[in-house]
């Protein structure tokens, strides 16, 4: 292998000269230094010659494992053609092949296994044969807003050695997101998983990226762990006391149902009683999904230019930055409505096209098609396409996503939402403690209780 300042070298070249665009296209995000050199450190422990990668990138792992274990082997495979080129220039003697991870390799097994996998949605993985095959192999229902970077984790324990060693860095998120459960019962079920480090949320690891990152160490024995290890990591240098700082669990005491956060951070919900679920008093429901916003969305100016009636339109908040109040009135409503905001939103309600009798109305509707609207993902599964989703007006709204915390707006005016925000509504008992229970939203308290909650 060539030496690290060549590496280096190569990298800031890398960087310098290849569009982020082009690196979010495949998920790089590069491995710092001292996480690289610490993880290798963990699965080179037991005197492994040979290091995998699946993901390779620009070779932080085998930069790292060299540095501690001069003579080390590489082997590697990466998708990317630009970034494998690169590769192969620092490190000649490494066994490198191009290739997409989970549809090949499957009979391969490995005893030290090192990864930064690609962070992409599931959603926008394209090869359905490697996820079926992935489902059969290991006998899991893939959920489709899983992340792309489990699917590689999960494939890697799977090609784990016996007595082998695996370490992982990857988002955090699914430690606390619905479509993680699985990914945890599958882990303790597997019981190669020892130890989980959890960067602390105000420490963003990688460069280009804002995102939530943990490590997660694995050794293969004969008999499953007994006990898991975790522990919040506020900072790198952090892991230079890798030994301390851990809470211990045994793995009938982990339910991977219930988001993982209770298990190394205090919970605000423990220090309060009488808590009863939010269900108690009502429910939560995203806002209307249209499909194809630029289309189903007007203002005042594209009413009257397509010559739209009003009584073919519905009020409707479509930014959460258009509500700046937290009691949301017809007054602002008309304010937004005057300055030529887009609130009002398209409702035609007959069953098909050929019924639709005002003339503007159907033409605007025959545009949609000619362009293409109709056929879009939830349009086309729509019938008829341009029907909206029933979502009644909610009288509490509260934001998707806010940095600072959860804001509840208390609908006044009786408006309609798109998923801007997500819509609350009452159980018919509990209606009449609407404005009760938005006081009680707004609290410390209440603020304390869903930050347990939280996604980050």
């Amino acid at each position: 292998m060539q030496d690290e300042p060549l590496v280096s070298t190569l990298k800031r070249r890398y960087l310098a000269e290849t569009p982020l665009l082009h690196r979010r296209q495949f998920g790089q995000f590069f491995t710092p230094a001292p996480i690289a050199e610490f993880m290798a450190d963990w699965v080179l422990k037991d005197g492994a010659e040979v290091i995998f990668d699946p993901a390779f990138g620009l070779g932080a792992f085998a930069t790292a494992a060299e540095k501690l274990h001069p003579g080390v082997g590489v082997h590697g495979m990466e998708l990317d053609g630009q970034i494998l080129q690169v590769a192969r220039e620092a490190f000649p003697a490494a066994q490198l092949r191009q290739g997409d991870y989970l549809q090949t390799d499957w009979d391969a097994r490995y005893e030290a296994i090192l990864c930064n996998p690609p962070y992409q949605k599931f959603q926008r993985y394209e090869n359905q044969t490697a996820v079926q095959t992935l489902e059969e192999k290991l006998g899991v229902h893939l959920s489709g807003l899983t992340n792309l970077c489990t699917l590689f984790l999960l494939k890697s324990l799977y090609q784990l050695k016996p007595g082998g060693r695996c370490a992982y860095i990857l988002p955090s998120e699914f430690l606390n997101s619905d479509y993680g459960v699985f990914i945890k019962r599958f882990l303790l079920e597997e019981g190669s998983l020892r130890h989980v480090l959890v960067f602390d949320f105000e420490a963003n690891v990688f460069e280009d990226a804002l995102t939530t990152a943990c490590i997660l160490l694995f050794e293969k024995q004969e008999r499953p762990q007994e006990r898991l290890a975790i522990r919040v990591i506020h900072s790198i240098d952090e892991l230079r006391e890798f030994d301390a700082g851990f809470v211990t669990h045994s793995r009938g005491e982990l339910d991977p149902a219930v988001k993982w956060r209770q298990y190394y951070q205090p919970t605000a919900a423990s220090r309060f009683g009488h808590l009863v679920p939010f269900g108690t008093f009502g429910k939560v429901s995203r806002g209307i999904a249209t499909g194809a916003n630029a289309f189903f969305v007007f203002n005042e100016s594209k009413r009257q230019r397509c010559g739209i009636p009003s009584e073919f339109l519905l009020p409707c908040i479509s930014r959460a930055a258009d509500v700046r109040t937290e009691c949301f009135t017809q007054a602002d409503f008309e304010v937004l409505k005057q300055a030529d905001r887009n609130v009002l939103l398209l409702n035609v309600t007959t069953p098909d096209l050929q019924d639709v009798t005002n003339p503007a109305v159907r033409r605007y509707l025959e545009q949609g098609e000619a362009e293409g609207v109709s056929q879009r993902y939830l349009t086309a599964a729509r019938n008829p396409w341009f029907a909206l989703e029933s979502r009644p007006p909610a009288p509490i709204w509260v934001t998707v996503f806010n940095r600072k915390g959860l804001r509840f707006v208390r609908n006044l005016a009786g408006v309609r939402n798109l998923t801007t925000f997500h819509c609350v509504y009452l159980h018919p008992t509990a209606e009449p403690l609407v404005d009760l229970l938005f006081a009680y939203l707004r609290t410390p308290v209440s603020r304390e209780i869903f930050d347990d909650n939280r996604r980050e």
